[in-house]
Formats: structure tokens, sequence, C-alpha cells
């Protein structure tokens, strides 16, 4: 009709002009997922993820607490130790004596090297000396030292060395027992050893315990401690050492051990499992001590004390000591 004008196009309302059919790629993108699941332990919130996260404060705590520890001072209880100890000039900050203790030669001198090198002399009443040293039998006599200044395993072999004797070192491989760990220092200084190794994990340490159980043998005979057992042996087998590891079901028995007389390592195993399979395996020569019928096997210290007396005696007759 005249005077009519063409139609527009109409759009529906809230539609832009010129919009184009389809999802821009959105709705494939959608179906393209996150990635895998994360694991329990990593998801937050999860029981998984709170019980991992309890075990690692737990652990961190735990670190912290053996961290604490082994930096705090130590104290040495009973006579011997103690005047051991003084003898020795190892580094002490104070000497703690009961009330009413029984005088006795020890006590006396123990008092006067303390003195002579300005060492606090504090007189506490028994029950005092009771807790500071946790029940030990202390016999009224206490010195606090600084923790143990270990020795570096070379440090071991040179003092050996220096000597001008064949030397004789002793490992310990897995003895966590504070007491056996004190033994078998007393035996190996009472035998003529050079030194004594320690892992460093899985290990007992020089506590005051293991002081006291060596009866001040730690202050005579330095200990050193090794990042990897295994490693060091294999180290100290590079420089000529014999390794002969202590073992029920050993290749020889202490009678036929030839090997006395040439620089050596007893290697003590653990309280229950013995030696670790890779020390085991380093060993040149597996030693076993003869028993009667129906006797159970001798701890560790013991045992060592044992093979460490043998030793001195085959090197005696050797005239090689």
């Amino acid at each position: 009709m005249p005077g009519n004008s063409p139609r527009k196009a109409t759009r529906k309302p809230g539609t832009k002009k010129g919009a184009v059919v389809g999802s821009g790629g959105q709705r494939r993108k959608g179906l393209e997922g996150k990635g895998p699941t994360p694991k329990a332990k990593d998801r937050v919130g999860h029981p998984a993820a709170r019980k991992a996260k309890a075990a690692a404060n737990a652990a961190e705590a735990d670190r912290k607490r053996r961290k604490s520890a082994e930096s705090a001072p130590e104290l040495v209880a009973g006579r011997n130790p103690v005047v051991e100890c003084l003898r020795a000039q190892t580094p002490a900050s104070a000497l703690y004596v009961a009330q009413g203790v029984d005088i006795d030669d020890r006590v006396n001198e123990s008092v006067r090297i303390a003195g002579d090198h300005g060492i606090s002399v504090l007189e506490v009443s028994r029950a005092e000396l009771d807790r500071l040293t946790g029940g030990a039998l202390h016999q009224g006599l206490a010195l606090q030292v600084p923790p143990y200044d270990y020795a570096h395993p070379d440090d071991l072999l040179q003092a050996a060395v220096d000597s001008g004797e064949p030397p004789l070192l002793v490992a310990l491989d897995g003895v966590t027992d504070p007491r056996n760990l004190g033994a078998v220092v007393r035996s190996a200084a009472a035998f003529g050893a050079h030194g004594v190794l320690l892992p460093q994990r899985r290990s007992a340490s020089m506590t005051a315990v293991a002081w006291r159980t060596s009866a001040g043998a730690a202050a005579r005979i330095r200990i050193a401690k090794a990042t990897n057992l295994t490693r060091q042996l294999k180290e100290w087998a590079k420089e000529g050492l014999m390794i002969a590891g202590l073992d029920a079901d050993g290749d020889t028995d202490i009678d036929g051990l030839h090997l006395a007389a040439d620089p050596l390592v007893v290697v003590v195993g653990s309280e229950g499992r013995g030696l670790s399979r890779l020390v085991r395996e380093t060993c040149d020569t597996r030693v076993s001590i003869p028993m009667a019928a129906g006797v159970e096997s001798l701890n560790a210290s013991v045992a060592g004390a044992v093979l460490l007396a043998e030793v001195a005696r085959l090197r005696r007759m050797a005239g090689r000591v």
C-alpha cells in the first residue's frame, strides 16, 4: 500500500544485536574436567588431611624436643663417674653435694678438683639431688656437664694411628639402651680400644645414664657419631682396617679370630636383632662366642666385653701391644 514503509526486524528484549547462535566454546570447556582428584590427605578438610597434618605436627614437636634435650646440660651421678670426669678435666659448671653425705676420698677429691678449676660446689638436700638426677643412684654426688662433645669418625682413626699401636675401634649397630652403651664404652676403655663409633640414628646417646654406667670411662675414650654407619665402616676398610662383627651365627668363633692383632673394628649389634643386614654384609668376618647348651645369648654389652677381652689377650700374646 502506498505510504507503507518496509518492515523492520524485531528482537527480543535483553538480546544483543547481531548475537551468534552457540555457546562460544564454554560448553566444551565445561566438559574437560579439572584434572585428577587430589589424594585424600591433600584435600582440605578431609579427615585424612587432618590426620596427616596432626602427624606432621607431632613429628616436628618430637624433633624440637629431641633437639632441646641434646642441647640441655647433663648430670653425671655417682662418686666414681664424677671423680673420673673431674680428673679428665671434663667441662663442668656445677658440682652438687648432698647434705650430710658420708665423706670419703672420692668426695674430698671431687670437691678439691672442682674448687681448683672454678666449678661451683653446691650443697643441696638429698631430696633435691634425687629430683635433679631423676632418682639415679648418685651416692651424694652429681656433676653438671654440657652435652657430650662427639668426635668426628676420622678423629678416632687418627688417635689410633698416633698411639703407635694397631688400631682397635668399636662400633655399635643399633644399641638403644644407654646402660649397654655405657658398659661397652667402659669395656672399650678397659681393653685398649682407641674409640667408639655410634650411628646418628637408632642409637643410644651419651646421656647421664650412659656416663654413670661407663664409670667415668667416657672421659678417657673418644666417642664419635656417623651419619651412615655402613658407609663409615667401608671407609675404614679402605684404610686397611678389618671389620669383625659379633653374630651368634657367625662364620668363626673367638678361638679362631686370627685378625685380633691386625688393625680392627669390632662391631656390636643391637640387643634384640643383632647386626643389621647391611652392616653384616660389610663385615670381613662374623664372630660368635661358644656357649653352653641351653643358655640364652649374652646381651650386647657382655658379648662386646667378652670379644674385646679376647682381642686384648691375643694382642698381648702376639706382642703387638
